[in-house]
């Protein structure tokens, strides 16, 4: 089947005409970003951003999340369990405080690539 784009269309193939030598590789290859969406999904959200990148710069306990972002303990706990079930927090309890930080480098490194990446847009 060979579809016909406009021809003013530059940004596509003129022709669809699948390699398909390269096809069942590029299947496979495929697998390796599965499940990633469900991260991006997570990091999406303004605030959920926001405390990542509080918790780089420190330990924090839900209180001062809470009173840095202007938002309730509940509010704060529902970004924090999700950040959690990502594996991209992890949290420690001291008395009656619960203290978060970033799980580990690659957190820290997620957010200093897409502050690198928003720094070239400008």
């Amino acid at each position: 089947m060979s579809i016909q784009p406009s021809p003013s269309r530059r940004d596509v193939c003129l022709r669809f005409e699948p390699h398909a030598d390269r096809i069942a590789t590029l299947r496979d290859r495929i697998l390796e970003v599965a499940g990633l969406s469900e991260l991006f999904q997570v990091l999406a959200d303004e605030t959920r951003t926001k405390i990542l990148y509080l918790l780089a710069v420190a330990e924090l306990c839900v209180c001062d999340l809470a009173a840095a972002l202007d938002l309730s303990l509940p509010a704060v706990s529902h970004h924090l369990r999700l950040l959690k079930t990502m594996r991209l927090v992890k949290y420690r309890r001291e008395g009656k405080n619960v203290y978060y930080s970033l799980a580990d480098e690659h957190v820290l490194r997620l957010i200093q690539v897409a502050q690198e990446h928003y720094a070239e847009q400008r």
